[in-house]
């Protein structure tokens, strides 16, 4: 216990940026109009080729031993790659709506 109470106050601000992050996130969530929701998240999900770049390089500099990291890693990976195939596919689906019909 005094470990996690030493963490959490070693790491304080930190934590309070992520908390603000998430307020933040929710406000502006929540203020989107519902026509306008799927273009931006589908947009939002095609750049989450960061985070698959990001658990790469996080799993190439990880130690072998640890196990935790390359779990985590190779399930960033796995996750982050379902969210960019499936924003490009919602935006694919999406385009198909504008085009004329023969």
């Amino acid at each position: 216990m005094q470990n996690i109470l030493e963490w959490f106050s070693l790491h304080e601000q930190y934590i309070y940026i992520v908390v603000l992050m998430i307020f933040l996130g929710i406000e502006v969530i929540g203020r989107v109009p519902a026509v306008l929701h799927t273009p931006l998240m589908s947009g939002a999900n095609a750049i989450h080729g960061v985070v698959i770049i990001g658990a790469i390089i996080v799993m190439g500099k990880a130690d072998t031993s640890n196990y935790l990291a390359l779990a985590l890693g190779f399930l960033a990976v796995v996750l982050g790659t379902l969210n960019v195939v499936g924003g490009f596919v919602v935006t694919d689906r999406m385009l198909e709506m504008f085009k004329k019909k023969k």
